[in-house]
């Protein structure tokens, strides 16, 4: 198998519900990422995004990394690794520092130290910061500032997003991926993933929110002015429509996993009265002749939860903007015939299905909302791998990500 040099190759592992998908690019000399090997697996140990198993959970990591080494011909030893579940949480906070040269010039140095300073919350012990993200700097009153490496000034204000998750899930994530022989070169919060690869940058602007809809959970990150608002996690995904509809219409759940994604609609109101599919029946070799409107009448109810939801958490967050760039659906289940209709009414705001984009090669294979979070894991690798390079031992909890925040930052802008 050949051997890539390790500075031109990363790796994206994406551990959901349903699946664990391993995604290796190649970084190009002007910096854009080429995906070359894909690898897929059914994921067996997880429960609505929380690892409860971790030995099965190592052994589908491990067979989705064989064969993305396969297709890419690369050896995979590393990667970013996705991370989530309702543990999730996200706050604002604000760090002040004073400006340390005697010239009042700001350094990185002092971008470090406020975003330490931003660090410090009161938080449960058995809670782990995951990311803070910077979403502007102040300087001497002065807000709206992307980078002020170079300003001058006496007093430094930084406002962020940091993101905490459960000290065991994330331990435990971590302990399923080294089980599987893979070193983690730092987490990334799937949300933050997926509107990396989604959302276009006028719409992180504008103010618009990404939902994620996996199989156990569905994902929410709010962006405003170019940056992370607010971010959150709920138990619900498309495998409770699955469920839904193996309840219904009296067929096994791989039957019915089968007839969601062939025929699934959200909307009654499309469906024809004379368009019927046979369902298999369970325990027997029987099948039964069900209307398509039928499987919308069951499917209808739980997105429309799933987005009653949605603006509950937006309600609970104290968000009072309004999203001129609407809602982008991503996932899995985002390909349901009719959601963005029925999203479009729930929410009352524009909808669109957001589409991978910022990565090139195997676009047919890859060009999903299925695959969003991955290609998103995989894209904001690419911007801290030259960090990570430079501090091999870092936790990977932060990867030392925090001296790397600013950077990242000022490169997205």
């Amino acid at each position: 198998m050949q051997k890539l040099p390790k500075k031109n190759v990363i790796v994206g592992l994406d551990i959901g519900t349903s699946k664990v998908v391993a995604v290796v690019g190649e970084i190009g000399e002007e910096g854009q990422v080429n995906v070359i090997g894909v690898g897929e697996c059914a994921s067996v140990g997880l429960r609505k995004g929380t690892i409860v198993d971790i030995e099965n959970t190592a052994k589908s990591v491990e067979k989705a990394v064989e064969k993305a080494e396969q297709m890419s011909g690369v050896n995979i030893d590393s990667a970013f690794v996705g991370i989530t579940g309702p543990h999730i949480a996200s706050l604002n906070n604000r760090g002040v520092v004073a400006v340390a040269s005697h010239d009042r010039e700001i350094s990185a140095e002092d971008a470090t130290r406020v975003l330490q300073a931003a660090k410090v919350i009161a938080l449960p012990a058995d809670r782990k910061i995951i990311h803070v993200l910077p979403r502007q700097y102040i300087v001497d009153g002065y807000d709206g500032i992307v980078d002020p490496v170079g300003m001058s000034g006496s007093r430094l204000e930084v406002e962020t997003n940091i993101v905490t998750g459960a000290g065991t899930s994330i331990q435990n994530t971590i302990k399923s991926v080294t089980r599987a022989g893979i070193q983690v070169e730092a987490l990334v919060f799937n949300a933050l993933a997926s509107a990396e690869a989604a959302l276009v940058p006028a719409e992180k602007e504008l103010g618009a929110l990404l939902v994620d809809i996996g199989g156990g959970t569905t994902e929410l990150a709010l962006y405003e002015q170019g940056s992370l608002w607010f971010a959150s996690v709920i138990p619900i995904g498309g495998d409770h429509v699955t469920s839904d509809l193996a309840v219904g219409l009296r067929t096994p759940i791989m039957e019915a996993e089968k007839i969601k994604k062939k025929y699934g609609c959200v909307l009654q109101a499309l469906m024809p009265d004379d368009d019927y599919i046979e369902v298999p029946n369970v325990g027997g070799n029987e099948v039964r002749r069900v209307s398509r409107k039928l499987l919308a009448s069951i499917i209808e109810p739980r997105m429309q939860e799933i987005f009653s939801l949605v603006k509950s958490e937006l309600k609970r967050c104290g968000y009072k903007g309004v999203l001129p760039g609407g809602v982008v659906l991503t996932g899995g289940s985002a390909l349901m015939d009719g959601l963005v209709q029925l999203a479009g009414s729930e929410m009352n705001m524009p909808v669109r299905v957001g589409m991978p984009c910022n990565v090139g090669g195997m676009a047919d294979i890859v060009n999903s909302p299925a695959y969003a979070t991955a290609l998103g894991i995989l894209t904001y690798g690419s911007r801290n791998v030259a960090f990570l390079q430079a501090a091999p031992t870092a936790d990977p909890l932060f990867g030392g990500l925090l001296s790397r925040f600013f950077s990242w930052f000022k490169e997205i802008f």
